[in-house]
């Protein structure tokens, strides 16, 4: 069943298909940084670094080879979301069109379009629209839908928008009622990344140059959402803390779970909570904003990448980027794995094209939190 993911950056939306039981043949993304892992994490796909815009169907049709059951992605998002500039001139929003001409040029099976809330929004819903007539006439369309990732079983609050559409000719036009089953309660910051803490440095592998590694060594049993998510050495990357200065651990020490600092706007994760929608912030070329980071529920300090990783449903053993900065531009552009999953199991269960993989019955419990012996370390 070979997928095509548009706009793949760090695949997010590339893992929750696979976790689905679908093939992902080829991704698509013109940024060499937030790509810079994918190949790494999906050795099988083959990863092209193109301009979506200047792409066209029988360049995907010849290098895939083969029938594309589905396309998904998410165009850039920026010249839409409700905290930017949301500028008409903004040449990003054309690649919107561009996702569904590629639709209207392959006739997949089905499409999945994942953007930002913004998109809804009565300025930018005419773009939407127009970019939706290219496929009108051939798909049944879902959407825009406005779906939140925690609702899906994600440990972060994420609402974005998608839009649906399957092939007309195959008489299995999807409904809501297709996704509410595949729904999961939310899960805490606290049996997200409880079980990080305390982790054990470890010496820089050859394998993985400029990648920190450590060591989970807390004992007790984890959560059933941090489980299936940890490596089976226990080993991962992504967990060097942030040295801040004296005056703003001092600073991140007085605000409470559930607050925000009044300076640098930075949030306080509260562990029976959710967190907060991670932002990507901006590359080189827009100025290379950093986004506001959480703060952790307990250390003075805002939160690592591999926390983030595991708010968003990252497992263990995905990479991202040695640095920083770019690691969480990589993970707040990112769709949830989790939401993924969800997302093509209902439309894999609804066109009975694959089977819902053999844990999604044991996914319907909630979460529980961390069972830790008080003198763990």
């Amino acid at each position: 069943m070979k997928l095509v993911d548009f706009f793949c950056g760090c695949g997010g939306f590339s893992l929750g298909a696979h976790q689905a039981g679908f093939d992902v043949a080829a991704a698509y993304d013109i940024d060499e940084i937030l790509t810079s892992s994918y190949s790494l994490n999906f050795p099988d796909t083959r990863l092209f670094h193109r301009d979506v815009a200047e792409l066209s169907g029988t360049e995907v049709r010849e290098a895939i080879g083969e029938e594309i059951v589905g396309i998904f992605g998410g165009p850039p998002c920026q010249g839409f979301s409700d905290i930017g500039k949301r500028s008409k001139d903004d040449p990003r929003r054309e690649l919107l069109g561009h996702f569904f001409r590629l639709v209207a040029e392959l006739k997949p099976r089905f499409f999945v379009m994942e953007n930002v809330r913004g998109l809804a929004y009565a300025d930018a819903l005419p773009v939407l629209k127009d970019a939706l007539a290219l496929v009108e006439l051939e798909y049944d369309i879902l959407g825009p839908r406005i779906w939140d990732a925690s609702d899906f079983g994600a440990a972060t609050k994420r609402n974005r928008m998608f839009v649906i559409g399957i092939r007309k000719d195959l008489a299995a036009p999807i409904t809501d009622e297709a996704f509410e089953s595949f729904k999961r309660p939310p899960i805490s910051v606290k049996a997200a990344i409880a079980d990080l803490s305390g982790a054990l440095p470890l010496p820089d592998s050859d394998g993985l140059p400029g990648y920190d590694r450590w060591l989970i060594r807390r004992r007790g049993v984890p959560s059933d959402y941090a489980l299936p998510l940890r490596s089976g050495d226990k080993i991962f990357t992504g967990h060097r803390p942030t040295e801040h200065t004296q005056a703003v651990v001092k600073r991140f020490a007085s605000v409470r779970p559930g607050q925000v600092d009044p300076v640098g706007r930075h949030p306080r994760l509260e562990w029976k909570g959710q967190c907060p929608t991670l932002r990507a912030g901006t590359g080189a070329d827009k100025g290379s904003y950093q986004s506001v980071r959480p703060i952790h529920p307990e250390a003075d300090r805002v939160i690592t990448v591999r926390e983030a990783a595991r708010l968003q449903g990252f497992p263990d053993s995905h990479l991202f980027h040695p640095t920083v900065w770019h690691s969480f531009r990589m993970i707040g552009n990112s769709v949830s794995p989790i939401m993924a999953k969800a997302i093509f199991g209902a439309l894999g269960h609804h066109l009975g094209l694959v089977v819902p993989p053999a844990d999604s019955k044991s996914s319907t419990r909630p979460s529980t939190e961390m069972s830790f012996p008080e003198a763990a370390e």
